[in-house]
């Protein structure tokens, strides 16, 4: 491929230079760069390298004016720093990078407010789909999402009225079978530690609550919760103060997530106090460290890159007028259980 020479260095390239180079039309160079899966992998990988060898930036702008489509999908989660949300948008990211669509992503700080701010700014951006994390959003910002007549799915839990398609797991549940299944095990004086309080995390407590008291072992001052964010020194400070709170009388405690239980685990090692000998700890969504530390932790696994992969999979097909089986899907869980919780003979 040869290069032609510029005329000006100061010239801005057009979709036409690429053309000529590239020796096809100008129409199929945008088709390229909109609709690359309508085109062979062949007239792609040529139409790119004229595209490179330009230097080349499509206007997505006036390309989405054309075409009526933005090839854009925006997506508001609650934070960029969780850990528990790489995995998630991993998930989405692939699934757009091979369809051609391009992921405009925004943080909402655990905030509806800012939720609300952020998604009016994604829908100003003409998005084709939005994935959304959960069902917190303020009254106005449901409003304006129903009326935006673009396929919507909201992640993270599933939700009795979705706004459009839901993709998730029960949390309350979860909670339930954590705080049964540490019954089952003959701990009998079981804790709770959460931080931050969002809806999901005070959903898993509800549900350990209603356990215990099913079982008749429900006390109020075995929980210890503070609404700053999660970290794994806010774990050890839960935990010291639950087990102040308790005259150190607890012999299971579930955390609200894996950074909580770390730090209570850490904190009990401190306070030579021996787990699983005399004090079970679990948490939540089994990141990658549960299975590294020692004791091990038991913690529950949730599918987090295929719920990504989903919410995703399920925004291409109704884009691509494709049937979907179920507007709901429920993901699952699975409590892994490991060395924290098992009681030594």
């Amino acid at each position: 491929m040869k290069i032609a020479k510029k005329d000006s260095v100061n010239k801005k390239i057009t979709l036409t230079d690429v053309a000529d180079l590239a020796g096809v039309s100008a129409i199929t160079v945008s088709r390229v760069i909109n609709q690359p899966e309508k085109v062979s992998e062949a007239l792609r990988a040529q139409v790119q390298k004229a595209i490179d060898a330009l230097g080349y930036i499509p206007n997505q702008h006036a390309s989405s004016l054309a075409s009526s489509r933005s090839r854009v999908i925006g997506v508001a989660i609650p934070s960029l720093s969780n850990i528990v949300f790489t995995d998630v948008l991993r998930g989405i990211y692939e699934v757009m990078g091979n369809t051609g669509y391009k992921v405009l992503l925004v943080d909402t700080h655990y905030s509806p407010l800012e939720e609300e701010r952020m998604i009016r700014t994604l829908l100003s951006q003409s998005p084709e789909g939005l994935i959304i994390t959960g069902g917190d959003q303020t009254k106005a910002c449901q409003q304006f999402l129903q009326k935006a007549r673009i396929p919507i799915v909201q992640i993270m839990e599933l939700l009795p009225d979705a706004i459009d398609m839901n993709v998730g797991f029960s949390h309350s549940q979860a909670g339930y079978d954590v705080a049964t299944h540490l019954l089952a095990q003959g701990y009998e004086r079981i804790g709770f530690i959460g931080a931050r309080m969002d809806p999901r995390v005070q959903q898993r407590m509800q549900g350990y609550k209603l356990a215990l008291e099913q079982a008749g072992k429900y006390e109020k001052h075995y929980i210890a919760t503070t609404p700053e964010p999660s970290s794994i020194c806010a774990g050890g400070e839960l935990f010291k103060s639950v087990m102040a709170l308790t005259n150190g009388t607890l012999d299971a405690i579930f955390c609200a997530n894996d950074d909580l239980a770390l730090g209570a685990l850490f904190e009990a090692q401190r306070m030579n106090i021996n787990v699983p000998k005399d004090l079970a700890i679990c948490g939540f969504n089994d990141t990658e460290a549960a299975a590294y530390v020692n004791p091990s932790l038991t913690s529950v696994s949730v599918g987090r890159y295929e719920m990504g992969v989903k919410a995703a999979e399920m925004i291409i097909r109704v884009l691509d007028e494709q049937t979907i089986e179920s507007k709901q899907v429920d993901m699952g869980y699975t409590i892994r259980e490991r060395a924290s919780t098992q009681r030594l003979a």
